[in-house]
């Protein structure tokens, strides 16, 4: 869904000069305002006020880039504007310092600038009696909201933030604010994104249009601020180099295995690398970890950990991984430990022969023979819906598919000594590789 205003929106009008006045909602957009359509309904609902005067504290954590401002705090000022004007009256948006004060009765905005202005504006609709919803965008880094800004009862607040733990922190301990984590768009929703966009060219226009943006994504991720133009998608692309470059052996808790805020306590380049992804604990509580933000940084980022890493750190850092994206990790980077001479020469001493019934005698391993035949460098192959393009095959080279069905192994090289054999890796925490009977 596309909403559109003529005069646009605080976001569009305060930060992002010349972005238009449309904005997209998705599933995850729209899940963020049922969140707290509920919360509101809840207290609503409390016949005795003084038990709970005001609703709950929100907090909405994502990667950066991807729309929580634009998208999700501009729908929900829109939702929030259009609720019961008799329950709810003053909506206000703020970004940093400047503040946005909608009063629904008398069907007025008024900008206000400096965090003392703001909070005697708030405390002074307070004393008349009126309730409100306060949208706190932290836009500039550095800017998170006083713990008293809100007033003290009879007004919600959500504060909007990358995961960058400065940026909120504080604010959530005091309020004892509840956790809204907002994945990253999907495919579907960037595709439908171009179209809208572009409605209105010619289909080979829009279709050629949709091609360059899903380049974009596959070299920089599903981010909505660097895809839609070549420009930003270079500038990012940049930006990316420059961490992949940056990685050392002591960095590896901010790529992978560990997740989570800790790894977002200030600005590294290591978050041009990672997006967040919502995971629930055990008690429902949200919370976030973190991930590769596509699968072409994902290889390029464990290629460079791989090269800055011996093997027994790799195998520590497998084995660190957790939670959701345990599997992820075991397949990034266990394929990788197979480029170093000590793990395969002590990975063969353990090989059992799996011996056919017409063979009595055993065979010993081509790795065992020549543990030097393990590859030293790595390449990867496209996605099988892109279609099967020939390549020559080098011997000592890792081969790792970006097929997540790709038939029967996750990686494969090739030994010409003592006879030529292709090796094919599986590393999966399932019982089973999965593959279609037509592949």
């Amino acid at each position: 869904m596309v909403l559109t205003s003529e005069k646009g929106w605080p976001y569009t009008l305060n930060l992002l000069r010349g972005a238009g006045n449309d904005f997209f909602i998705n599933c995850e957009v729209d899940r963020v305002w049922h969140i707290i359509k509920d919360d509101l309904t809840e207290w609503f609902s409390n016949f005795d006020l003084t038990l709970n005067s005001s609703p709950l504290p929100r907090v909405l954590i994502g990667t950066p880039g991807i729309g929580k401002s634009m998208n999700a705090g501009s729908y929900l000022l829109y939702q929030l504007l259009h609720y019961d004007a008799e329950k709810l009256q003053v909506v206000v948006h703020c970004f940093g310092e400047t503040m946005y004060v909608f009063d629904k009765t008398i069907k007025a905005v008024t900008k206000y600038e400096g965090n003392k202005t703001s909070k005697c504006v708030l405390d002074g609709l307070r004393q008349r009696g009126m309730k409100g919803y306060i949208i706190y965008d932290v836009a500039k880094k550095g800017t998170p909201p006083d713990t008293g800004f809100a007033p003290s009862t009879g007004w919600g607040m959500i504060v909007v933030s990358s995961p960058e733990v400065s940026n909120y922190d504080e604010w959530e301990k005091q309020t004892k604010a509840i956790r809204i984590i907002m994945n990253c768009p999907d495919e579907m929703d960037v595709k439908a994104m171009c179209a809208w966009m572009k409605r209105g060219l010619e289909p080979d226009k829009q279709a050629g249009y949709w091609k360059m943006v899903e380049k974009h994504m596959e070299k920089v991720g599903p981010i909505l601020r660097y895809i839609f133009d070549a420009k930003s998608c270079i500038v990012r692309l940049g930006a990316v180099n420059g961490a992949l470059l940056a990685i050392k052996d002591t960095d590896v808790g901010k790529y992978f295995s560990m997740g989570g805020e800790e790894k977002w306590y200030s600005e590294d380049p290591s978050h041009k690398l990672v997006k967040i992804v919502r995971v629930k604990t055990v008690e429902g509580a949200e919370v976030f970890l973190n991930a590769s933000i596509c699968d072409d940084i994902g290889f390029r980022t464990a290629d460079r950990l791989a090269k800055e890493m011996g093997a027994k750190d790799l195998l520590l850092l497998i084995l660190a991984s957790r939670g959701a994206l345990v599997s992820h990790f075991l397949e990034q980077l266990g394929l990788r430990v197979f480029m170093r001479e000590e793990f395969v020469s002590a990975l063969v001493k353990e090989l059992k022969e799996l011996r056919s019934s017409k063979r009595n005698k055993a065979q010993d391993s081509v790795l065992k023979v020549n543990h030097q035949g393990h590859p030293t460098r790595t390449v990867g192959l496209g996605k099988l819906e892109n279609g099967v393009e020939r390549i020559p095959m080098e011997y000592r080279v890792l081969y790792i598919p970006a097929a997540q069905n790709f038939p029967l192994v996750d990686g494969f090289f090739f030994v010409d000594s003592p006879r030529k054999t292709l090796v094919g890796l599986q590393m999966t925490t399932a019982g089973a590789h999965h593959t279609p009977p037509a592949l």
